[in-house]
């Protein structure tokens, strides 16, 4: 007699939570919690499991994004088929409010017939669309490859954004979390674990692969056109730390997501910023915060397809931990 067990999955989309339902003693157990559960010193073994130090020479000021070779820029030239391109950066944004402490400046000047204008933005932080530098962390003090982080005041004269001058140009690919939930967007706080990235390859059919940008849609800006602004710096939807050894498996060169990447709070004590460490630091994988993925999602919609041509090009600072930035996807 064959006996056969039965795991069925519900989704609860007006509750933002997901179960496993086990006919056993017919007992809901929160998916979260079956999680494995990371400590401080967790992430510390994880900053030398997950460690491209040296893996391309003891001077490397890139990182991952050496893994974007010529094959691979024109594997994803090669995914260009409509023409059609879509910007993945937010509006500057030139209001105050509980998630944009500092708006975008313009000030217009006019000399004779030209229309001219100087601008401030100081674009890290949860509003304007920018891309960290591997100098942009340090822990202990060290930074990717070992590097030592500048004194206190000083500029960096390592691992810059200048060292991207040549742009990001490889494959794209769109992981959009909300969809795969059944949901509009992801509530503040909730945690993206390795078991969702999974699920969204499967549902997709696209594996992440080597030297591709991988963008996760969280529905942030969906929700505060919805719901208003919120205090983002202390509670935002985002990838759980255990999600950093899914990324390096699939050596990952390019992360990009809507609000830091982290999810908020960490739920490590101790470690308020796992992904950002174990991403800039350990694994050199630059990061792109607070993309705007809306019209990304119209468009991959639309044609079905989740994968497409990314670049990007940042400004050449020599010594800047990183920069505002305008990303593009190409159908």
């Amino acid at each position: 007699m064959r006996v056969l067990r039965i795991t069925i999955f519900l989704a609860c989309a007006s509750l933002g939570v997901s179960y496993w339902f086990r006919p056993v003693g017919l007992t809901l157990v929160p998916l979260a919690a079956q999680q494995q559960k990371l400590t401080r010193s967790g992430v510390d073994s994880m900053m030398q499991e997950l460690s491209n130090w040296g893996r391309w020479g003891k001077e490397d000021q890139t990182g991952a994004v050496r893994l974007i070779t010529p094959a691979v820029r024109k594997a994803a030239a090669a995914l260009v088929k409509d023409g059609v391109a879509v910007s993945l950066s937010r509006r500057l944004d030139m209001q105050k409010a509980i998630d944009n402490e500092s708006p975008f400046a313009l000030t217009p000047m006019r000399d004779g017939d030209f229309a001219m204008d100087e601008y401030k933005i100081a674009y890290h932080g949860f509003a304007h669309t920018h891309m960290d530098s591997l100098a942009h962390m340090s822990v202990g003090g060290k930074s990717y490859n070992g590097f030592p982080p500048p004194a206190a005041g000083k500029s960096i004269d390592r691992l810059a954004i200048e060292n991207y001058k040549e742009g990001i140009f490889t494959r794209g690919v769109l992981i959009d979390l909300p969809r795969l939930k059944g949901v509009p967007y992801l509530e503040p706080g909730t945690a993206i674990y390795p078991a969702d990235l999974d699920a969204w390859e499967k549902m997709s059919g696209i594996r992440v692969g080597a030297g591709d940008a991988v963008l996760i849609r969280t529905g942030r800006w969906a929700r505060r056109a919805d719901k208003g602004p919120w205090a983002a710096q202390e509670k935002m939807a985002g990838l759980h730390a255990s999600s950093a050894r899914w990324l390096k498996q699939r050596d990952v060169a390019v992360f990009a997501s809507e609000g830091p990447g982290d999810v908020l709070p960490s739920g490590i004590d101790g470690v308020p910023w796992p992904l950002h460490q174990l991403l800039l630091i350990a694994m050199g994988v630059p990061m792109l915060d607070n993309c705007d993925f809306e019209e990304l999602l119209r468009a991959a919609t639309a044609r079905n397809r989740w994968t497409f041509l990314f670049s990007v090009a940042p400004l050449r600072a020599e010594s800047a931990t990183g920069g505002p930035v305008n990303p593009i996807a190409t159908f």
